[in-house]
């Protein structure tokens, strides 16, 4: 049983100001797995009281000061990667093979490549008699999901201590278990007290006392759009910086050549990983009109191979993450058969054999026009739609037909095509055939948020401007 009924500030755990104790569910077998506790706005302002104070000494340290603490964070996430695998498996349902791999991978992923743009930034940059500095914004708000727990936290918390910033994080209530082992490790590198601060809460009682607080200076947002909105909103009374990375609805563009089977089943399969529970999943599948059927061939195939279960076995997904977000999926099923699309793979209701935990068949339409509400909002489950276009000027007025624009997808082997295409889409990533770096910038147009993510891009809405004139005369 995990008891994370504290949180982490000024460098120690303390009890909340109000008790407020709720429990947290495994999504596989939907029992009690653990507690944490609910904040409140007091909370909140004992949180960055130390951060404001931190923030004196932490943001005039040096380059190397820095470098040595995040390296012994590096170093303690080593020692603690079993526990944080079977904490992000437990509370979200993940599969051990994803949790161990992807899901900690990305943790420490992140964080060497901070310490390598780190190693080499340009804090000053002399522009003839202008000397640009770039400097710390302050004390940052963050407010983490449950999809990608440790990738969240890596993407603001590691850019943030790289520039000089401190914080408060509140991760999401759904699956804090993760975050708070995070806090151990960063407790037991050495990160001197109140630079790195933790409560856990919800939106209502967290979240809105972090954005719209006077003594914060950016709030760093990843979750759904409704959310962003209501944040920036708060936010804009005190006219801080807001970086927010938000919903997605991703199209992927197979393109007309010989490897159309082979790049509509690598799609298919791509959808369902982490239980489609994936912001820039590739959930809208553009394929040639007249190769309809032979897409509904390869992705009923490549769905079928997809074996939902018990993450501690050899499954290939594990459950959706809760009850509600269970019956949001099957509404939206439901909506698209509703609405007249083929049913290829899936359909409502529970996987045979898997009557407890929160199971969602691998499911595949095909025949969907783009103005179907599956096409338009975000499931946040293994369902992919499958679209026709005519050609491949139809093809990006379709990927371009949504409000969203956090990532898109090309696939085929035709990478001249590719290539073409790439700037016609009004996204944040165009990923060709998969490809991945963990130095690509992150973030979206549209309403998928604003600001980026990621490798060097990552440091600089952490980074306030400053230019000093007269500097050499």
């Amino acid at each position: 049983m995990y008891e994370f009924t504290q949180f982490y500030i000024d460098g120690a755990w303390v009890d909340p100001v109000k008790p407020n104790t709720v429990p947290v569910e495994n999504p596989a077998t939907e029992e009690t797995i653990g507690h944490i506790s609910l904040g409140s706005a007091a909370d909140v302002d004992k949180a960055v009281a130390a951060a404001r104070n931190a923030f004196e000494s932490w943001s005039q340290t040096s380059r190397e000061e820095r470098l040595t603490v995040m390296r012994a964070i590096l170093s303690e996430i080593g020692k603690r990667k079993e526990d944080l695998a079977r904490a992000v498996s437990d509370e979200m349902g993940a599969p051990m093979s994803l949790a161990n791999g992807p899901h900690v991978g990305l943790l420490s992923g992140h964080l060497q490549t901070t310490i390598g743009i780190l190693e080499n930034f340009e804090f000053e940059r002399q522009d003839g008699p202008t000397m640009h500095r770039y400097e710390p914004i302050g004390v940052v708000g963050m407010i983490t999901p449950w999809n990608w727990p440790l990738n969240q936290i890596a993407c603001k918390v590691f850019p943030a201590l790289a520039t000089g910033c401190t914080m408060v994080l509140k991760p999401s209530e759904i699956a804090p278990l993760d975050a708070a082992i995070f806090a151990e490790i960063m407790h037991a590198a050495g990160v001197p007290a109140g630079v790195f601060n933790l409560i856990n809460g919800d939106g209502p009682g967290v979240g809105t006392a972090i954005s719209g607080h006077t003594d914060i200076d950016m709030v760093s947002f990843t979750g759904s759009t409704r959310a962003g909105i209501a944040i920036a909103e708060n936010a804009a009374k005190t006219v801080k910086r807001v970086a927010q990375e938000l919903g997605g609805k991703s199209p992927n563009i197979i393109l007309d050549d010989g490897a159309f089977a082979k790049s509509v089943a690598r799609g298919t399969t791509a959808m369902m990983n982490n239980s489609g529970q994936t912001c820039t999943a590739p959930s809208r599948m553009l394929v040639p009109a007249k190769r309809m059927d032979e897409a509904k061939v390869a992705a009923k195939e490549a769905a079928e191979g997809v074996i939902p279960g018990d993450p501690k076995g050899n499954s290939t997904i594990g459950p959706v993450v809760s009850g509600a977000q269970w019956d949001k999926i099957q509404g939206l099923i439901e909506k698209g058969i509703s609405e007249g699309a083929t049913l290829v793979a899936g359909g409502t209701g529970k996987p045979d054999g898997l009557e407890t935990g929160h199971y969602v068949k691998p499911t595949v339409f095909a025949d969907v026009d783009n103005d179907m509400t599956i096409a338009r909002e975000e499931i946040f489950g293994p369902v992919l739609s499958i679209i026709g276009y005519e050609d491949y000027d139809d093809a990006i007025r379709i990927a371009n037909d949504t409000e969203y624009g956090l990532a898109s997808h090309i696939a085929g082997e035709d990478i001249e095509t590719a290539k073409k295409l790439a700037p016609r889409i009004r996204a944040g990533r165009v990923a060709i055939n998969g490809a991945y770096d963990m130095n690509a910038a992150f973030g979206g147009y549209k309403k998928s948020g604003n600001g980026r993510e990621w490798g060097e891009f990552g440091f600089h809405d952490f980074l306030e401007v400053k230019a000093v004139m007269g500097y050499d005369a």
